[in-house]
């Protein structure tokens, strides 16, 4: 079951937050969108992404934990 918290986020909210957040990193996920199908759950779809986009969102995880 969702916490309050996580109830409270409006899926569009943070798929925009996490479009700009990964656009300042360098990676951008074409697919990514609020999945219509399930409104109830709020759930942001990451997509699909080639390899080369994966290492790069894997690369600036990685930095971003290390600072």
């Amino acid at each position: 079951m969702a916490t309050k918290e996580q109830q409270d986020i409006d899926p569009f909210t943070a798929m925009e937050s996490l479009r700009e957040a990964l656009a300042e990193v360098g990676v951008v996920l074409p697919s990514l969108t609020v999945d219509a199908a399930s409104p109830q759950l709020r759930l942001v779809d990451l997509g699909r992404v080639r390899a080369d986009v994966a290492a790069r969102l894997a690369n600036a995880l990685w930095k971003g934990g290390q600072e």
